[in-house]
């Protein structure tokens, strides 16, 4: 018995070049047909195969599926409503600022003018 491959036959290409036939160009090959499904791509499930694999269960793993968007949404929506509150208390405390300095009377302002004094006394 011989277990040894079939040595390859050496071939002279139509320019005159030599080159095993088992390593021949595809255009001297022949045609070759390409077979291909195409299929729509499966969900990416990396997440829960390693969620099951380290011992979870599915249950906690469909739980986390279903409430891990919606924790995000509830988090995005304090932040919206916080950075509105933040905004308005801004807008407030300006009006307030505004309206105190317009209708400020002259007592305020002397008093203002001697609590300046005062600060530049000591410093």
């Amino acid at each position: 018995m011989n277990h040894l491959p079939e040595p390859a036959r050496v071939v002279q290409l139509p320019d005159g070049t030599h080159v095993y036939s088992d390593n021949l160009p595809a255009a001297y090959q022949g045609p070759q047909v390409v077979h291909q499904h195409i299929h729509q791509a499966p969900p990416d499930r990396t997440m829960q195969r390693i969620a099951l694999g380290s011992g979870v269960g599915a249950g906690t793993v469909a739980a986390g599926v279903y409430f891990g968007p919606l924790l995000v949404a509830a988090l995005t929506a304090i932040a919206a409503n916080l950075a509105f509150l933040a905004f308005l208390a801004l807008v407030l405390g300006w009006v307030v600022h505004t309206v105190v300095k317009s209708i400020g009377s002259p007592e305020g302002a002397a008093a203002a003018k001697n609590v300046r004094k005062a600060r530049r006394g000591r410093g």
